[in-house]
């Protein structure tokens, strides 16, 4: 037995933390089966011994142990041990450090410093400071952060390798500082710069492009701690001896790019301004330590195609749709300038086709200095496939690399099966997820926007958490949704919040969802104990604007945003009743409250919550529900969230899922869902025994579908069904852009029916295993990396022979759920694998519910079974306008049919 990943606050050894109450967590390896943790002892030792330890302590905890010892003090290295028993006598240890921080911001004795460049300046402030040191060194720790984004420069080498730093935070009531180590930096004689570029405090943001959104000058704050060997500190602080510089950054913003001139020498501005004064965002109480994993190039593309356009463009591929810029290596002439221009794709001639980037203008201008350079922006990023050079007569693939950048999330999920389309759908919502996690969770990492739109990150956060460990991503962000929060308790439409608009269905209902998702993930109850307040508070909002009835029946509604069953040009918000679904989330929202108020031991508002929930949902069944079980607008989406939020009566349900298959079967079992449906809607299908209808609809390959958009080349998930349409036009709506994740979405159901890895319990303590098989994928292979552990599933169907094998991880139980069995297997820790018969045949069939009445009609054994059934069938009047029919259209009209028309699709495929 090992002891491996050993954690404090979901980090292997941080340092720069400032939470004073942090928790362990660690996870067993052996190769022994039904392994239990028995017992286990922390230990955390300063450099002067014991500050705690539990002793033994008779629990399986092994996730998110809170340290209980004495006050942690700032800058400090504490060791960690953890010595775990077993249910079988074994005993491991396991060894780890974690550091302080500032521990909070009023320790900071740095002052901010800002400067007096002039508005029209667009040349970044470079803050700057030389110093000497006499001994030789122990240890340096940066502390710093910036209003701007910011890079810090040693003797002319970066300090770590992140971006975007502090990140995008709601600068009003919160800054995040960043801790480096920087150890091998200082000589005798230093030198420290801080350039500091607009980013998100006062940079271009939204569509709007409106700058300045949280204050008009850059400002920086920085600390450098000095340990020398001889146990002496000092400490160089920003204040008003540092010097201000404009040097090789002439410009640089997220949305318009980045300007960096090789032969600009240094131009002296004059000295820092010191702010002491409590304004204008120098508010140290605002500071908090790094909360999410930073911002890092994650994956480097080499440049894979060169295209001459019909246009004479010069146009790189490079074969992804990423979030980031190009790095390149050149030796241009003294001045040269070289430009490289951002774009998703081309258009149908094969023209590079920027316009899904709207106003952003996404230009990268480099002027070369005579020798031969790698230049990489550091102050912007894009979201692109290919880039257009300008100013070079030779492209050379080579010298090109995409550096695609995301927070630094621990991938946690993997996916496949025997669909290599599937495949590919998988790798775009990862992707998706990867582009649109840089420090916040944005709706689009390209155009003029990418904002932390709520509702794109509510529906996917049940994807995220399976593709990656989104625990301190989430937290981080989700405190600024509460900070955003308006005094009686109204969620923005985007967080941080520079629209200024307020309370949407789905969208705000972000504030229980998402935390709600991180408990049942990671079994974090401190999630659901920092957010209660405001999932509490936004399900209390509700309650106040409802109207006598006890339904929220005001405000703008989204809807369900994009869905095709209505016409765009009237609103975007599609057919079903806007405030059905806000109803809907509702109940959802305060069914959440009432859940997490049960977890955290808060019994009255657990009983409060409960029953407010009892009477709303009678006044939502008196609303929208008739006495026999008929729903008020039998839309795709509220039929699903009828069925996958439980709001109809147990008598009704059955009614109401034949009504989601018929009304599918209308539209030729193809979606019509937009932003809310679409992430239930196969969930719906396969809880309510239609499972081989999501299966159907999941592998639609033609418009609308998750596969069309892969069969047309995609390497993301498109805002739009058909961002591209069929002839190879785009949609020209004003927002069209190829890399939204929403419709990503579907991940979920991937993981939890197709591979069947479902929690019971929260963090996976318990959990089942219940794969279930659909036509056209006949193995499927997936892991999910717990908090205990990796969660393998794998199944084949095919030969005559079913195969499952599992892996669950120490200090865990599952139920495993064997398709076509009855008896459920209760399994402990260890590796299993089961064979067995069947005559289950997977693969696709040559006829199906999809072949047209035409198709069937040309087969004498189909005529025959259908003539017997009901004679005179071919020779009605109108029987050849039905021949373009498929059979699941057909039986829509001729319900009555379906037995014999099943009976013809079997006989004929046996045949």
């Amino acid at each position: 037995m090992n002891i491996y990943d050993l954690t404090t606050e979901y980090q292997r050894d941080p340092i720069g933390m400032d939470i004073l109450n942090p928790r362990f967590s660690w996870k067993i390896e052996s190769d022994d089966k039904c392994i239990m943790q028995s017992a286990y002892q922390i230990i955390v030792s300063d450099s002067e011994g014991e500050i705690w330890n539990t002793q033994r302590i008779e629990k399986e905890d092994s996730v998110l142990v809170p340290y209980e010892g004495k006050d942690l003090e700032p800058e400090k290295l504490y060791h960690l041990t953890v010595k775990v028993h077993d249910n079988q006598g074994n005993r491991a240890v396991g060894e780890g450090t974690f550091e302080t921080g500032i521990l909070k911001g009023t320790n900071f004795k740095a002052k901010w410093i800002t400067h007096e460049l002039s508005q029209d300046e667009t040349a970044c402030a470079v803050f700057n400071k030389k110093f000497q040191i006499e001994k030789n060194v122990k240890m340096v720790r940066v502390y710093a952060t910036a209003l701007g984004i910011y890079e810090i420069k040693i003797n002319g080498k970066k300090v770590g390798d992140t971006y975007l730093a502090p990140g995008w935070t709601n600068y009003k009531k919160r800054i995040q500082y960043q801790t480096y180590e920087a150890d091998n930096y200082l000589k005798k004689e230093n030198e420290i710069e801080i350039t500091v570029a607009n980013g998100w405090y006062k940079g271009y943001l939204s569509f709007t492009c409106t700058p300045n959104q949280y204050g008009d000058r850059t400002a920086a704050l920085a600390e450098v701690h000095i340990t020398y060997e001889d146990e002496s500190k000092e400490v160089i602080l920003t204040d008003e001896t540092w010097s201000i510089y404009t040097g090789a950054v002439k410009r640089a913003e997220l949305y318009m790019g980045e300007t960096y001139d090789s032969l600009e020498e240094k131009k002296l501005q004059g000295k820092s301004i010191a702010i002491c004064k409590e304004e204008g965002g120098f508010d140290k109480t605002r500071l908090v330590s790094q909360e999410s994993e930073p911002v890092r190039i994650k994956k480097r593309f080499p440049a894979k195609e060169y295209i001459m356009t019909p246009k004479k463009e010069k146009v790189i591929n490079f074969g992804q749709n990423i979030a980031g810029f190009v790095e390149f290596k050149v030796k241009g002439k003294k001045g040269q300038q070289i430009k490289i221009c951002h774009a998703e794709t081309l258009d149908k001639y094969g023209n590079f086709y920027p316009d899904t980037l709207r106003a952003a203008i996404s230009e990268d201008i480099f002027i070369c200095d005579g020798s031969e350079q790698i230049l990489i922006p550091s102050f912007t990023f894009h979201g692109f496939q290919y880039i257009c050079v300008e100013g070079l007569e030779e492209v050379c693939l080579e010298d090109f690399t995409a550096c695609a950048i995301h927070t630094d999330m621990e991938d946690t999920g993997s996916f496949l099966c025997s669909n290599a389309m599937v495949n590919q759908l998988q790798n775009n919502i990862y992707w998706g997820q990867s582009d649109n996690f840089v420090d916040i969770p944005t709706d689009c990492p390209q155009r003029d926007e990418r904002l932390g739109w709520t509702g794109d990150a509510q529906v996917f956060s049940g994807t995220a958490v399976y593709l990656r460990n989104t625990a301190r991503f989430f937290t981080k962000w989700l405190h600024d949704l509460a900070s955003e929060q308006s005094q009686d308790g109204g969620v923005p439409h985007v967080v941080p919040d520079v629209l200024g608009s307020y309370s949407a269905a789905a969208w705000s209902d972000a504030a229980t969802i998402i935390p709600w998702a991180i408990y049942e993930t990671y079994g974090d109850k401190r999630i659901l104990e920092d957010q209660y307040d405001s999932m509490k508070g936004w399900v209390d909002y509700i309650t106040n604007h409802t109207e006598n009835n006890g339904l929220w029946m005001s405000n703008y509604q989204y809807g369900d945003w994009l869905a095709l069953d209505k016409e765009e040009f009237a609103d975007r918000t599609g057919a079903t009743d806007r405030y059905l679904i806000a109803n809907s989330y509702y109940l959802h929202s305060m069914d959440i409250v009432k859940k997490s108020a049960l977890v955290l031991g808060k019994k009255e508002d657990a009983i409060k919550y409960g029953d407010l929930y009892d009477n709303i949902l009678k006044a939502f069944r008196k609303e929208y529900f008739t006495s026999t079980g008929r729903m008020v607008g039998e839309t795709q989406t509220a039929l699903t969230l009828a069925l996958h939020f439980n709001l109809a009566e147990e008598k009704d349900k059955q009614r109401i899922a034949k009504m989601l298959e018929s009304n599918i079967g209308a539209h030729k079992n193809h979606l019509s869902t937009g932003f809310v449906g679409t992430p239930y809607i196969c969930h719906a299908l396969s809880d309510y025994n239609m499972h081989e209808l999501a299966g159907a609809l999941f592998l639609k390959e033609d418009f609308p579908s998750w596969l069309y958009a892969v069969k047309k080349g995609a390497t993301t998930i498109w805002e739009r069904w058909d961002s591209i349409k069929p002839d190879g036009d785009f949609d020209e709506s004003g927002m069209n852009s190829l890399n939204h994740y929403a419709y990503g979405s579907i991940g979920e159901w991937m993981y939890k029916k197709l591979a069947g890895i479902n929690p019971v319990t929260a963090g996976y303590k318990k959990f089942y295993i219940k794969p279930m098989f659909i036509k056209g994928i006949t193995w499927v292979s997936a892991s999910f990396e717990s908090v205990y552990g990796c969660i393998q599933s794998e199944w084949e169907c095919k030969n005559n022979k079913i195969i499952v094998k599992v892996n669950i991880p120490p200090n865990t139980m599952a139920s495993l759920y064997l398709p076509e069995k009855e008896a459920v297997i209760e399994l402990g820790s260890g590796s299993y694998s089961y064979e067995y018969d069947s005559d289950t045949k997977l693969e696709i069939d040559r006829f199906t519910m999809e072949t047209t009445l035409g198709e069937i009609a040309g087969e004498p054994a189909a005529r025959q079974i259908i003539e017997q059934a009901t004679p005179g069938f071919f020779d009605a009047p109108m029987i050849q306008y039905a021949y373009g029919f498929s059979l699941t259209e057909l039986l829509t009209q001729a319900k009555p049919l379906e037995p014999v028309l099943k009976a013809v699709i079997d006989t004929l495929n046996q045949s």
